[in-house]
């Protein structure tokens, strides 16, 4: 086992690392920059280092001054979270070069499920099912018509590198295709600097389901069911819960058996998520993300399985400590990401909080590094943190968020608390009606007003 983790980010993230290495009875060291330098896990991390400035360029993403921190501490491993460089190759390798363990994936397997095209090619050859689309690249006009001809209309242009909606555009005649591929592959190339672009067939009105994978990199591997995902604004995740709504026992188990068959072939590390859109009763593979994800305490509460701490022993040579025989999934769970934001323009709000008091209760968790006096700095993303919610069926889950939720102050900043507040009482999210495309029709016509 690690004798100390070097914490590689920030937030409520960083916090719950450090968390789960107190757990494990491993020392922890905290980075930051100047603009954190009063956060929780700093605060609360057996030793600290700031690495530089506000700017994430020059202290969270600086890779030499992270590894200093390491060589100054005697950090053996490094946790990068989610975000950053959790998926970042060179930087696992540059670990490597270090002797520091990389708390995630093979960096041949970041590499492969990075690339979109790739992690695509990968996944038809573990058997995963996927979206019908063009084996690779496109190259010009041309092929893409001949692809999307194919395929048929509607057809959506992305980008081979990068993700969070960015170089994706839909086309549904071939009057659009050149469009729409000459627009995805200059935002492809201002945000990733790769301007390589593919095809798949657009599913008009398809949910987001993921499956959470482990693996132990010896051939070792498990599923720990889905998460529904598909309450989304610009492709951004905003509302999490698991199981789905739309999926039975049977169809869970099937699409889980072979996620987890596809990391035992593959010889996957760590936790994983394979990511999927699911229409008419078929699953289609976009991507999978080769890191904890920000809604992995759903995956917790109904396996009662500490993600995290499984990340850790595998990265130090454990074997995995559940058998897939011994995974049980429990009740449902949801999620809701908490912004400093606007409710209804989405504006970042930045600035001090004065007053802060989560819910609790029965079945009811927070994941925040917030506290009353502290500044959110306006550098980051805006997570203010996630409260999650377990009942022992859907409707005592919703009814217990609705009261958490409640609950829940934040002042002196802007929260997406009224947003949510609005959700759990409407009638297709209580039901579960909706698809990826449900959240933004509902907010353009005005369901929600702050």
């Amino acid at each position: 086992m690690f004798d100390k983790i070097l914490i590689a980010n920030r937030g409520e993230i960083a916090l719950r690392i450090l968390r789960a290495a107190k757990e494990l009875g491993i020392a922890t060291v905290a980075v930051h920059s100047t603009a954190d330098a009063d956060a929780m896990h700093v605060r609360l991390a057996d030793e600290s280092v700031c690495i530089g400035p506000p700017s994430a360029r020059e202290s969270y993403l600086n890779i030499p001054s992270i590894i200093a921190a390491c060589e100054i501490t005697g950090a053996d491993a490094v946790h990068p979270g989610y975000g950053f460089l959790s998926e970042n190759a060179r930087f696992a390798d540059v670990l490597a070069h270090h002797n520091i363990g990389f708390i995630g994936p093979k960096a041949d397997h970041i590499r492969v499920m990075g690339d979109k095209i790739e992690a695509k090619r990968t996944a038809k050859r573990l058997g995963i099912p996927c979206v019908p689309g063009s084996e690779g690249g496109v190259e010009d006009a041309d092929e893409a018509k001949r692809v999307a001809a194919e395929i048929g209309y509607p057809v959506l242009v992305k980008a081979a590198s990068g993700g969070g909606g960015r170089g994706m555009k839909v086309a549904r005649t071939e009057a659009d295709l050149e469009q729409a591929i000459g627009m995805a592959r200059s935002e492809a190339k201002a945000a990733f600097g790769d301007d390589a672009v593919y095809l798949e067939k657009y599913l008009e009105k398809p949910r987001h389901i993921e499956v959470q994978v482990l693996g132990d990199g010896r051939g070792g591997a498990v599923h720990l069911a889905e998460r529904d995902c598909s309450l989304q604004r610009r492709h951004q995740k905003v509302w999490e819960e698991g199981g789905s709504p739309a999926l039975n026992a049977e169809m869970r188990a099937e699409i889980g058996g072979i996620c987890a068959s596809a990391m035992q072939e593959l010889g996957y590390l760590g936790a994983g998520t394979v990511e999927f859109l699911y229409e008419d009763g078929r699953f289609y593979f976009i991507e999978m993300n080769t890191r904890i994800q920000v809604e992995h305490p759903v995956t917790e509460m109904i396996t009662g399985i500490d993600l995290v701490i499984e990340q850790i022993r595998v990265a130090a040579g454990s074997p995995l400590s559940v058998a897939q025989e011994d995974i049980r999934v429990e009740g449902h769970a949801i999620e809701c990401r908490i912004n400093a934001e606007h409710p209804a323009t989405f504006r970042p709000s930045p600035g001090l909080i004065t007053y802060y008091h989560p819910p609790g209760g029965l079945g009811v968790r927070v994941d925040s590094a917030a506290f009353q006096g502290y500044r959110i700095p306006p550098n980051y993303d805006s997570l203010i943190g996630k409260l999650i919610v377990h009942g022992r069926t859907r409707n005592e889950c919703l009814m217990r968020l609705r009261r958490a939720l409640d609950e829940f102050v934040v002042d002196g900043v802007d929260t997406t608390l009224p947003l949510f507040r609005t959700l759990v009482r409407n009638a297709d999210v209580q039901n579960g009606l909706y698809d990826i495309h449900w959240l933004e029709g509902f907010l353009a016509q005005g369901g929600f007003d702050a």
